[in-house]
């Protein structure tokens, strides 16, 4: 039985380099320029994702790929992964880097129309939100943000007794 898939077609180095560039390209992407569109899940939750799948997947077709080099890439994805959890979790600045800033889109009932501007919303999918927040209309909202992972949060207005 030939066992060669179980040796390395490239050098573990030069997979390592290779595995974190793309990460943080791709990680620079999806921060800064889709900053957004991920829904529920963190931009770096998605990232790992998909980038672990895609790193498996070469290994176990046997695209030009051994096991070895597929295990020695997913292993640097996980400590990259892991490694931004850790310090964004003890380091203001990792975070700050890590994690977009929520974004005021409603207040005090107005709408923040630069902010939609800049986040590419519309105020169809503003009032969206707030249905699903249930909330019949912008007067009832002291403030909406859109929040780092996506979703929004509604602050309602207090009602007077």
């Amino acid at each position: 039985m030939n066992m060669s898939f179980l040796a390395f077609s490239m050098s573990p180095l030069e997979i390592l380099v290779r595995g974190s560039l793309m990460y943080w390209f791709l990680f620079v992407i999806f921060r800064f320029v889709l900053r957004r569109n991920a829904g529920s899940a963190g931009i770096a939750d998605i990232l790992f994702v998909v980038l672990l799948g895609d790193a498996a997947q070469n290994a176990m077709i046997g695209d030009g790929q051994t096991v070895a080099d597929g295990a020695t890439l997913i292993a640097t994805l996980v400590c990259w992964n892991y490694l931004l959890d850790y310090l964004g979790c003890r380091y203001a600045l990792i975070s700050r880097l890590t994690d977009a800033p929520p974004v005021l889109m409603v207040r005090h009932g107005r709408l923040q129309r630069g902010n939609m501007r800049r986040e590419n919303l519309t105020e169809q999918e503003i009032e969206a939100q707030l249905r699903l927040s249930d909330v019949e209309g912008l007067n009832e909202v002291r403030a909406m943000y859109l929040e780092s992972d996506g979703s929004f949060s509604v602050l309602k207005k207090k009602r007077s007794a």
